[in-house]
């Protein structure tokens, strides 16, 4: 079978990331998490107290970061390393949460971001999930997925991930929160959140892990025969 490129992009807490990590391993492909890098640099920013309406600020911060994936024989996963520091709980933190929207929206932050995916899918062989993966980064892939599932599942699945770090995070910070994001990622100048035209609807709702898998895996072994 030929080597595809698998786009998976969609609204946050739609279970991107999940089903892509699934469809990699089943795969053998690459999983390349789009939203973690974008979420490093944001990090990046925060810390080094980065004004992103400075443009030359802005540039000289991207210009000092590498980002690169690396497997975690514990997890059997991808973290990833933000100039050799393993970022991958960093970047999940609330703070992160709340500024990623406004930091990839950024011109020059999305073509360097951009840049680095698409040299990461020369070879083919790669699973990516993120909002403009289909459209901006690889609109000639093979197989497109846009995944959505209804708002108040998202938010319900958010919390449930967010608790256990912070058991003093409420249902409604979390809710504001998505809704935020999903209008920043909508109607941001570069790149903004879309569904390709050649994409195919996954809804996964009412779907279990198991149940979207293996429609993601019947889509993607026709398109690789």
């Amino acid at each position: 079978m030929k080597k595809i490129i698998i786009t998976l992009d969609g609204y946050s807490s739609c279970g991107k990331s999940t089903l892509a990590r699934q469809l990699a391993n089943e795969l053998n492909y690459v999983f390349i998490d789009s939203g973690a890098m974008y979420r490093a640099i944001t990090l990046y920013f925060l810390r080094q107290h980065i004004d992103w309406n400075d443009e030359t600020a802005i540039h000289k911060a991207l210009g000092e970061i590498t980002l690169d994936f690396q497997n975690n024989e514990l997890t059997g996963q991808s973290d990833m390393y933000l100039n050799d520091e393993n970022v991958e709980a960093l970047i999940r933190d609330m703070l992160v949460s709340e500024h990623v929207s406004e930091v990839s929206a950024l011109k020059e932050v999305r073509e360097f971001g951009v840049a680095q995916q698409q040299k990461m899918g020369e070879k083919k062989g790669i699973v990516m999930d993120g909002r403009d993966i289909g459209t901006t980064v690889f609109p000639n892939a093979e197989l497109k997925i846009f995944v959505t599932a209804d708002p108040a599942i998202r938010v319900e699945r958010r919390f449930k991930e967010l608790f256990q770090k912070n058991p003093n995070i409420t249902i409604e910070e979390i809710k504001n929160n998505l809704e935020m994001r999903d209008y920043m990622d909508s109607n941001r100048e570069f790149s903004p959140l879309r569904r390709a035209e050649d994409a195919i609807d996954l809804d996964n709702s009412n779907l279990t892990r198991e149940e979207q898998l293996a429609l993601a895996l019947e889509w993607a072994n026709k398109r690789m025969q």
